[in-house]
């Protein structure tokens, strides 16, 4: 069969160091590979802070060393989890205002999480009658304001839902469902089907998820199965890539791609999945 091209592809959910945890290379050996696949632009996530500053280095160095010679670029974001004070608003904006693009509700930090792994307290981004708190209702306007993705982090799928909804009904128009396979989330495949029909969300799936010690498991079949079960216009490509225990972040994305490809998904809804939801995300 035909081997798959990264050429022209956009990730919009991958980790490098500087960070808490080991990662597979440093934001600046992230671009190098973006760069030598020809993809066109990587977003930098950190469970603890902002990448936008940390992208926007990259991108100067990028030009110092190819002198405009490509046409990749460097994205970052923002995770409300308490490194930066939780559901901040201030952070927040201060983050969209330096180049942000995607702003992700608690991960490691939400209480949803920290239930999962037995353990108490967390960020709650719902009040006991299961509406956003006040701070997460400044937050959207600014995401709406700033025409900024709003990515769901590790949030359960009853608050995913109401999240969602309330999201919709202030006008945020750019939704991410993030890795609704993780068994952290655990969004089962009729829920996805459900939130895909009632809010038009996108489905961010990805390469694999940890299970523990170390371990992780591979996506790539269930992935295939919820992109003919919802459509290849409402789920996303990415690898959550950039952990020592996996493949280094283009090997990781070919071996998705490829596998799709060779399981019937067609170059035509590959490009889109990889090229056209990222890019209309970002706008660009």
């Amino acid at each position: 069969m035909s081997k798959i091209s990264l050429n022209g592809v956009f990730e919009m959910h991958v980790h490098s160091a500087p960070d808490i945890r080991e990662r597979a290379y440093t934001d600046f050996e992230m671009m190098e590979a973006g760069i030598r696949v020809g993809a066109k632009g990587i977003v930098l996530k950190s469970h603890h802070g902002t990448t936008m500053n940390r992208a926007f280095l990259v991108n100067e160095y990028n030009k110092l060393k190819y002198n405009q010679e490509n046409d990749f670029v460097m994205y970052g974001s923002i995770t409300l989890n308490y490194a930066v004070g939780g559901l901040n608003p201030i952070a927040v904006e201060t983050a969209l205002k330096m180049g942000a693009k995607v702003v992700w509700l608690p991960t490691t930090h939400a209480a949803n999480q920290l239930k999962k792994n037995n353990k108490e307290g967390g960020i709650e981004c719902l009040d006991e009658d299961g509406k956003i708190v006040e701070p997460l209702r400044e937050i959207f306007e600014l995401i709406k304001e700033y025409d900024a993705v709003l990515g769901t982090g590790h949030l359960s799928p009853e608050e995913i839902f109401k999240v969602v909804a309330q999201a919709r009904e202030m006008g945020v128009e750019k939704i991410v469902v993030t890795h609704p396979e993780f068994w952290v989330v655990g969004m089962s495949h009729e829920d996805q089907i459900k939130i895909v029909k009632e809010y038009d969300v996108i489905l961010e799936r990805c390469y694999a998820q940890p299970m523990g010690g170390g371990v992780y498991k591979s996506n790539l079949q269930d992935n295939l199965e919820i992109i003919k079960k919802v459509g290849y216009k409402n789920v996303m490509v990415n690898t959550d890539g950039g952990q020592v225990e996996n493949p280094n972040w283009e090997i990781a994305f070919e071996e998705y791609v490829q596998f799709l490809f060779d399981n019937g998904i067609t170059q035509e809804e590959l490009d889109y999945m990889t090229k056209t939801i990222p890019a209309k995300l970002l706008g660009v």
